[in-house]
């Protein structure tokens, strides 16, 4: 080979070299149940331009390397986590008779949905211990690394407790002359805190939500601020002062035929891809 054709040799780029990898997304979730959670979510993270990566306790991934977390819903978290070591009272269980009734009027819109979901869906009134050790140190691990985090409903929870927040574990204070809306379908109203990440990225002042949820948080977590309530003052979203990290008590995944829902992980990818592009530069 000539000089001439080594240095052309050399000049001769291969364009994949340079054509950006797909951030991959590590999504978590129980050993049983959580399939339907982890279908949406993984569709939703595709839809955006991200790859999605399963974790769960039975297959941790420790030393996996991602470039964005979702923390996703089920079991609540250990009370003992926020300092809370009183068992379920009366009130919860008399709380949990009462949603029965309001979940009727949910399930009876998206029955096929709503039957997938009881077959796959982890058991929410179960602690799940080796899912919140697993889980914190994944949102520590991210938030040291500043990668974007997303927590949706049990992981906005966890977010929160892990930076020091407590969890609200009855709800009923909060819907006296309100009842307590529980559906797959986006019924409940929250308004978004003006200036927050989170109305940035939704390019609004309020949503219509869908609602699953039994507690909420209560007291903050260090770093965290508001950034969506509903009328009766339940918190609806939480969002990290620095960084990228969002909370949001509704589930998003469940609402692929919303656009404005998908902004959420759309935001989520881009940022992870804007993390790439720094470390490759």
């Amino acid at each position: 080979m000539t000089g001439s054709e080594r240095h052309e040799a050399n000049d001769a780029v291969d364009p994949a070299a340079f054509k950006p990898r797909r951030p991959l997304v590590a999504i978590t979730g129980p050993d049983r149940g959580g399939w339907l959670a982890w279908f949406f979510t993984a569709l939703a993270v595709r839809r955006a331009g991200g790859r999605a990566l399963r974790i769960r306790p039975a297959q941790p991934c420790h030393h996996c390397r991602f470039d964005a977390l979702i923390v996703g819903g089920g079991a609540d978290v250990d009370p003992s986590l926020y300092g809370d070591f009183e068992g379920p009272g009366v009130s919860d269980i008399q709380a949990a008779e009462r949603r029965w009734s309001q979940r009727i009027f949910g399930y009876a819109f998206y029955p096929v949905l709503w039957l997938l979901r009881r077959i796959f869906q982890s058991h929410g009134g179960t602690l799940d211990k080796e899912r919140d050790r697993l889980e914190k140190a994944l949102i520590n691990r991210a938030l040291d690394e500043h990668k974007p985090v997303l927590g949706i409903c049990r992981g906005m929870q966890l977010i929160n407790v892990v930076l020091g927040g407590t969890l609200n574990r009855n709800l009923d204070g909060f819907y006296v002359e309100i009842p307590q809306a529980r559906s797959l379908l986006p019924v409940k109203h929250v308004t978004l805190k003006p200036g927050t990440r989170l109305a940035r990225v939704f390019d609004r002042d309020d949503l219509w939500v869908n609602a699953l949820h039994d507690q909420a948080v209560n007291k903050l977590g260090k770093g965290l601020r508001v950034a969506a309530c509903e009328a009766t003052g339940v918190i609806q979203a939480i969002e990290g002062v620095q960084g990228w990290s969002v909370g949001v008590q509704w589930h998003p995944e469940y609402l692929p035929q919303k656009e404005t829902q998908q902004r959420l992980f759309q935001a989520l990818v881009r940022t992870a891809a804007e993390g790439i592009e720094e470390e490759r530069a």
